[in-house]
């Protein structure tokens, strides 16, 4: 048993976590694509790089979906609710910041 549950339950939401965060990184990155444009964030796209902790958070079940409904919040709440664009925010995420 890990932490109270059975080996084969924890495999089964770390599975339907990870299935549910491609689904909704698949449908925020489209919806991202049909307002930017495609070939748009291929140019504007920088250089960071994601944090070790993001990379982790795979292998704990639902971390990595909540961090992609966190970046939609992010997008709604200060960017688009304060007069931003969409390429300001697919700037912030992907340029490193001094």
């Amino acid at each position: 048993m890990i932490s109270g549950m059975h080996e084969q339950d924890l495999m089964a939401y770390i599975i339907f976590g990870l299935i549910l965060n491609f689904l909704f990184s698949i449908a925020f990155g489209i919806y991202l694509s049909k307002n930017i444009g495609i070939e748009e964030m291929i140019k504007s796209k920088g250089d960071k790089e994601q944090s070790m902790l993001i990379s982790l958070s795979l292998f704990i079940p639902y971390a990595k979906m909540l961090i992609t409904l966190y970046r939609v919040a992010i997008l709604q709440i200060f960017f688009l609710n304060k007069g931003f664009t969409h390429k300001e925010f697919w700037i912030y995420m992907t340029h490193a910041h001094n």
